[in-house]
């Protein structure tokens, strides 16, 4: 946290730094000059020829800023030496240029910096998104920034403008007002676009429930003007219909005044204990670069713009990256990119799989950097949407399915790792292992390692997976500089992925294992801290609770980690109870994910730090998403703060509902996998652990049945039974005590033509009868039935009569065990 005595040390010296560097200009007379090339790469590059750097902080100012902002298409074409005050980037004189730059520059809180709150004001961002561009500015202000190598970003907090729980209003839960006013000018302006597999946001999906969905987080019935529908066509001047804005802007805005001009404003109990109150996105402190290493990020996506076809690459190296979105790719709420298959669209068109690939030509920067320095990490964010794919590129730089430099890939339950070097086969993969199952169809961080004197490593959720690669170290010197970095899929469209992608990081660095850990820990995704105001609670002042916000997805928050902390750090709590916390939301409490809600702990000196604050509590909670981010309205009740209480009274149960009658019940079910394995073992005698026997059932475990409900029986559990039923009994007849004891006088070495005569085929039938059937039971079908069922069986088998081979006895016998040990004697209970 920056005191004042802080601030001001920092401003001084700042300015003795331009008073200096005025002064040795000025003493120096005619400086001597040097050519110095841009160093960023980027179109348009200027080669400076003006004085030398006077200073290590300049020359840095230069490459990390100056170089980046200085070409004609950024900075350069307004504010270069002869442009608009202020100059910083002067392309005569760097010197001037650092000390313009400085006064509208922190290098201690990058992000607030003038150059940056400027620009994502709307000033003159140079892409089709400002926060690519705010957060582009941000990188190059924080490297200059410097800070020791490998060191990780820090946030700082910052006591957001104070106000009261206001009155809200919430849109309504069903679709009905929605379908009769902004409904129908979305279907009929906005279809061509934005509707099913079309860009995202499906606002005017053929489907009015998707189309909702999708509009209530860019619908502001507080202030209809304000929402983003009618943002975009009044400012953006995106798609209007009739090529009038203003026109199209006012339609749309008297469409949401017509859905919520009915809707009344819900009021916040007076009685209640509560904090002051906050919006996720005007009062949230974005916590994303907190505790990240990303010292050698050379291409970054996080995904933040939310819509149209392009995800930027905000990096800050050049030349940018960007990826194009194309096929069925949806944007996630909070940061993201979900990749679905092929399918048809309104039309019955189709469809391909969705991607998001870069061109060859800015690819190359992977090529030039990663060769250079001989390792990379592939760092991503990922939720497969199953885990039966197969060879489905995850992120690839590649040319084809064949042909690659480095691929993340997945098949079924692995994680599959691909790389070209010296050493290695581009084709062969380096990859998870099946039995350990460490990809599964939800949120993981994984990230792919690759040094010469490591060779590759798989990191899953912070953890190494253990996995040695079976190659040498080798060199990246063979790598192809033609290829193009593909996200969920190949450049040729053969192998593409399902799920969501929500941040991918290429680092020209392999990250220890403790980077990796620490990003993982991190999180992804669109993350606030929240300072929740409560000094006019309780006597310490600059007082908040403070959590770590996020939108979870498209329909819900994410709030976790909440802890106390006074900005003042003269100021410490002493002996104040807090008791009973819960989440408010535009005026009242939410209805569920009240995770402190028992919550009893005493914010106490002993316990505090000044700085840092006291933990309340570890828990986090999902909460629904109702208006959105921008309109959202957050706050905290108690039932005790300091001496502050609320008598709060629980409300009582609802009526149970009379239970609804059920269909009949079979009176059988199935045995379940364990189940069937132990009553085969019993009825046979063979014991589980016998190594043929377990071998089976390891293998066919998964595809026997799991619940014991009749309906749930499937052809694939016959078919599990059946083999478990072989393996039983060829295990029984090739055990000669065992056989002996379940067949008493079968002659096992008589020819199979002469074994099965009348009593032969009896001492068989008999023992099965009784040992897995049963004697004289009122079954279906008769001893009768399967007694003939398995002669006929036994003839068929027997039919070679003395051309029959040697073993064929003992082959007869295991198939008629396994015809009555795999029937539903064995499946049914």
């Amino acid at each position: 946290m920056m005191t004042p005595e802080r601030i001001s040390m920092n401003a001084l010296k700042s300015t003795l730094a331009i008073i200096t560097m005025a002064l040795v200009l000025s003493a120096c007379g005619g400086e001597a000059t040097e050519q110095l090339p841009n160093t960023s790469g980027g179109s348009g590059s200027v080669t400076y020829n003006g004085p030398s750097p006077s200073t290590d902080d300049v020359t840095n100012f230069k490459r990390t800023v100056w170089d980046n902002l200085v070409t004609q298409d950024k900075c350069g074409a307004c504010h270069g030496a002869n442009g608009q005050a202020p100059t910083f980037v002067n392309e005569q004189d760097v010197n001037l240029a650092y000390a313009q730059a400085n006064t509208i520059v922190s290098l201690s809180n990058p992000s607030q910096s003038i150059m940056v709150t400027k620009v994502a004001g709307g000033h003159n961002c140079w892409l089709q998104s400002t926060s690519a561009c705010v957060d582009i500015l941000t990188t190059y202000i924080t490297n200059w920034a410097g800070g020791s190598e490998g060191a990780a970003k820090t946030v700082e907090l910052e006591a957001p403008e104070l106000k009261e729980p206001g009155a809200t209003v919430a849109l309504p839960v069903d679709t009905s007002l929605f379908s009769v006013t902004v409904y129908p000018e979305l279907r009929k302006y906005c279809s061509d676009c934005h509707a099913d597999n079309g860009q995202t946001p499906y606002i005017a999906s053929a489907d009015v429930t998707t189309a909702y969905d999708q509009a209530k987080s860019r619908i502001d019935p507080m202030d209809p003007g304000a929402s983003r529908l009618v943002e975009r066509l009044r400012y953006d001047f995106h798609n209007c219909w009739n090529d009038d804005c203003e026109a199209s802007a006012d339609l749309m805005e008297l469409k949401i005044l017509e859905m919520v001009q009915d809707l009344t404003a819900q009021p916040v109990d007076s009685a209640l204990v509560a904090s002051k109150a906050l919006t996720l996105e005007n009062d949230g402190l974005l916590a994303n670069s907190g505790g990240r290493f990303e010292d050698n990020v050379i291409a970054l996506y996080e995904f933040k713009f939310g819509e149209g076809q392009t995800a930027f690459d905000t990096s800050g190296v050049s030349p940018a990256l960007n990826l194009t979105l194309s096929g069925n790719v949806g944007w996630v709420g909070g940061w993201g990119i979900d990749l679905g298959p092929e399918g048809k669209d309104e039309q019955g068109f189709t469809v391909p799989a969705g991607k998001a690939q870069g061109s060859t030509t800015a690819s190359q920067k992977l090529h030039t950097l990663l060769t250079a320095s001989g390792e990379y990490s592939i760092e991503a964010w990922v939720a497969p949407a199953n885990i039966t794919q197969e060879d489905a590129r995850i992120v690839t730089y590649s040319g084809s399915s064949t042909t690659r430099n480095v691929t993340l890939s997945q098949t079924l339950q692995r994680y599959e790792a691909l790389h070209r070097s010296t050493t290695s086969d581009e084709n062969t993969p380096f990859a998870t292992q099946d039995a350990d199952m460490l990809l599964q169809a939800t949120l993981q961080h994984v990230v792919v390692n690759y040094s010469p004197a490591t060779g590759r490593q798989i990191f899953v959720n912070g953890v190494p997976t253990g996995d040695v690669d079976p190659d040498d170290g080798g060199l990246l010197t063979e790598w192809d500089d033609s290829f193009a970095l593909v996200l969920g899929n190949e450049t040729d469209g053969n192998s593409p992925w399902e799920g969501a992608i929500r941040m991918v990081a290429i680092h020209n660095r392999a990250l220890t294992p403790e980077q990796v850990r620490a990003n993982f820990e991190v999180g992804v995704g669109q993350k606030f801290y929240l300072l929740f105001g409560v000094s006019h609670l309780i006597d310490v002042p600059e007082s908040f609770i403070v959590f770590e916000v996020s939108q979870f997805d498209s329909y819900a928050y994410r709030f976790t980690s909440p802890f106390f902390i006074s900005l003042d750090d003269a100021a410490e709590p002493s002996n104040i109870r807090v008791r009973g916390m819960r989440l408010g939301i535009n005026g009242k409490e939410a209805t569920v994910g009240q995770a402190w809600a028992n919550l009893d702990v005493v914010l106490d000196s002993a316990t505090y730090e000044p700085g840092t604050g006291q933990s309340l509590s570890s828990l986090g909670t999902i909460i629904a998403l109702e208006n959105g981010p921008e309109s959202d309205e957050f706050f905290l009740t108690f039932d005790q703060l300091g001496g502050n209480d609320y008598a709060r009274s629980e409300p009582s149960l609802p009526a149970q509902p009379e239970p609804a009658d059920l269909e009949p019940a079979s009176e059988i079910g199935l045995k379940t996998f364990d189940e069937i394995n132990e009553s085969m073992s019993r009825m046979t005698g063979v014991d589980t652990t016998n190594p043929a026997v377990f071998a089976t059932y390891t293998t066919v475990k998964q595809q026997l049945p799991t619940v014991e409900t009749v309906q749930g029986f499937l052809s694939s559990h016959q078919m599990a039974v059946t083999q478990m039923a072989i393996q039983y009994c060829d295990a029984l007849v090739s055990d000669s005590q065992l056989r002996d004891e379940m067949f008493p006088g079968f002659d096992f070495n008589a020819p199979a033509s002469s074994a099965f005569d009348h009593s032969g085929k009896s001492q068989i039938t008999g023992p099965l009868l009784s040992r897995f059937v049963g004697s004289n039971l009122n079954s279906q079908p008769s001893d009768g039935d399967i007694q003939a069922e398995l002669s006929s069986l036994m003839d068929k088998l027997t039919s070679c009569g003395a051309g029959c081979p040697a073993d064929r006895t003992e082959t007869v016998v295991k198939a008629s065990c396994a015809a009555v040990l795999g029937s539903a004697t064995t499946l049914v209970q």
